[in-house]
């Protein structure tokens, strides 16, 4: 009676699930070739993808479900999805060149989405793109909003000038990453002091910093280093967003389940660092952790210990590694300005020797990752073609063997034939004087005649 009870149970939880699957995806659109002429009276979040991608099939339910908020919450924006191997001239138009690719499409224009493949970061990001593109802070209390919302924001204060203008063309390029506001002098909070106007300011870390044209050159160039937190958890994604920036990026790389003394001290190091020295080091540093080693490993192509401290370029693979005792924050900074002054040594790089190394190192993680996993597929993949390989070489070096010996042997009686000859004809012409070496020959039958009579 038990266990039928529970197979009931199980057969309603699976009946549910798949009403809420079907529920969700109701939502979402399939989208077909008369998407191209239908689309510009809306915004839409398109996912382009391909029915053979593993990534897509692992998007899919949070693709349902972003569907799903979308509809609940209200949202003007679509949600739709499309076959790209069916419709590819479809999407080339839009540029998709890998699967599965995410952009929001509004009028004309198309915003490719970069980020986490979560639910609530896709959605998100469709809220920030489809709004305006810089939106005003009217009043404090809008303001205070805002800095409670969001954990980075740029804000213009001014009127009309060249530096707007500046300011509107980053917006437009940039609003897939961050948000853009403009306000007046007196919204600004009192703590906020700045020295000329108009200007542009970023809001994170609970302070601010005011862009500097002198300082930090190109606006667009500042505002995508600035995007960032000064501290982060860092993961593979967000470095690779990192290598945008040009900044440094100094990690403690640490296992979080790890609570020994050490770990949890040069995670502290970086942090104080971090907040302490934000004024000498934000211009060129970003810091963070980093639980577990794997892959600063591949970067590194070597075994790194943990915990440690590593300071990544990842525009260019270079990084620099401890050469001293840290035990203090000061120590840390210390280290970074001998980074900045160039006297700690980088390794790495993107040289031409670097990238061989490389390609030898993806290779043999490749193969290993695969015997580890599943060593029978491994023989299969790498003995199997090998064992072909071994069949050919054996094949053709027996062939080339054959035919050395037969034409050698072709060559040695064509000599033996070529020798002979003289000899006959010696034999034919008798020597007047001596005995002859060779066998009598016999003469010929008239000859014999002719000396009888």
């Amino acid at each position: 009676m038990a266990a039928r009870r529970r197979g009931a149970g199980l057969r309603l939880c699976a009946t549910v699930f798949l009403l809420d699957m079907a529920f969700c995806k109701g939502f979402v659109e399939d989208l077909d070739e008369s998407f191209k002429d239908n689309r510009k009276d809306d915004i839409w979040l398109v996912d382009f993808y391909a029915p053979w991608c593993g990534h897509c099939k692992k998007l899919e339910p949070i693709w349902n479900e972003v569907g799903l908020e979308m509809k609940s919450i209200g949202s003007p924006v679509k949600v739709g999805k499309m076959d790209a191997t069916s419709y590819s001239s479809i999407a080339s138009e839009f540029g998709v060149r890998g699967y599965p690719t995410i952009k929001l499409l509004k009028g004309d224009l198309a915003y490719n989405y970069r980020g986490p493949r979560t639910k609530d970061d896709i959605i998100e990001f469709a809220h920030r793109v489809s709004g305006a593109l810089i939106r005003p802070l009217p009043s404090q209390q809008m303001f205070e909003h805002v800095q409670k919302r969001h954990r980075v924001f740029f804000v213009y204060i001014g009127g009309e000038s060249p530096l707007k203008e500046k300011y509107i063309d980053a917006a437009s390029e940039l609003i897939v990453y961050t948000y853009f506001f403009s306000a007046s002098e007196d919204v600004v909070p009192e703590y906020v002091i700045l020295k000329e106007m108009p200007a542009v300011l970023v809001f994170k870390d609970e302070t601010y910093f005011v862009y500097d044209e002198y300082e930090d050159g190109d606006l667009s160039s500042w505002i995508n280093r600035e995007r960032f937190q000064n501290y982060l958890t860092m993961d593979g994604f967000l470095l690779y967003e990192l290598g945008d920036t040009g900044k440094l990026v100094a990690i403690a790389v640490i296992d979080e389940k790890n609570t020994s003394n050490e770990h949890t001290r040069l995670k502290s190091i970086i942090q104080e660092v971090a907040r302490d020295y934000r004024d000498q080091f934000h211009r060129d540093f970003q810091f963070g952790h980093m639980d577990g080693n794997d892959y600063i490993n591949t970067l590194l192509m070597d075994e790194l210990k943990v915990p440690t401290v590593v300071v990544l370029n990842t525009s260019n693979q270079q990084y620099f590694l401890l050469d001293r005792q840290i035990g203090s924050a000061e120590d840390m900074a210390h280290f970074i300005r001998d980074i900045l002054d160039g006297t700690v040594p980088a390794q790495g790089g993107d040289s031409i020797l670097q990238r061989l190394k490389r390609i030898i190192f993806d290779a043999k993680s490749t193969i290993v990752s695969i015997f580890k996993s599943s060593p029978l597929m491994g023989c299969f993949l790498f003995g199997l073609p090998l064992g072909v390989i071994s069949i050919m070489c054996y094949g053709i070096y027996t062939a080339d063997t054959d035919g050395g010996y037969i034409e050698e042997r072709y060559e040695v009686s064509r000599s033996e034939i070529e020798s002979q000859e003289p000899v006959e004809d010696g034999k034919e012409q008798e020597p007047s004087g001596g005995a002859t070496l060779g066998p009598t020959v016999q003469e010929p039958k008239d000859v014999l005649e002719k000396k009888k009579d």
